[in-house]
Order: C-alpha cells, then sequence, then structure tokens
C-alpha cells in the first residue's frame, strides 16, 4: 500500500497567509473551495488578480506562492 505524502502549500488567502495541506503541489480551484469549506453559491476568485470564470474552476490551477481572494456575493434588500 503506497502513502500519501502531503506537502503544506503556503499562499495568500483572502489577505491572510494560509498553509493548505495536500498531497498535490498544484491544486485546482474547485479543490481549493472544498478543502477551505467555502459553499457559498454565488463566489467571486481571483488568483495574482485574474478573475476565474465559474465554469473553469475545476481547470484553474493554484500552486504555491499565489494570492487567491475569494469572495463572497451576498444579495437582499
Amino acid at each position: 500500500m503506497q502513502e500519501l505524502n502531503y506537502i503544506s502549500m503556503k499562499l495568500t488567502l483572502n489577505n491572510r497567509s494560509e498553509s493548505i495541506n495536500t498531497s498535490k503541489e498544484i491544486i485546482t480551484v474547485s479543490e481549493l473551495l472544498a478543502i477551505q469549506k467555502f459553499s457559498y453559491k454565488m463566489l467571486i476568485v481571483r488568483i495574482n488578480d485574474f478573475v476565474v470564470k465559474t465554469e473553469n474552476y475545476s481547470t484553474t490551477t493554484i500552486k504555491d506562492g499565489d494570492n487567491v481572494q475569494v469572495i463572497h456575493l451576498i444579495s437582499g434588500g
């Protein structure tokens, strides 16, 4: 049985230094949202000041050192 080696990916998440424990050197936006338990329906994700479209969350990658912003929109009246 193969043992998983976890690494600590360091990134800036919402202006705070974070360490993400993962078995991969690169993760997708979808994976980050799941790891961090972001479950809001209306999100805006920016990586290094580039906005990521929702349909690209499963293919857009995040790597060590990236600056990630996850902003949830709230509507109301």
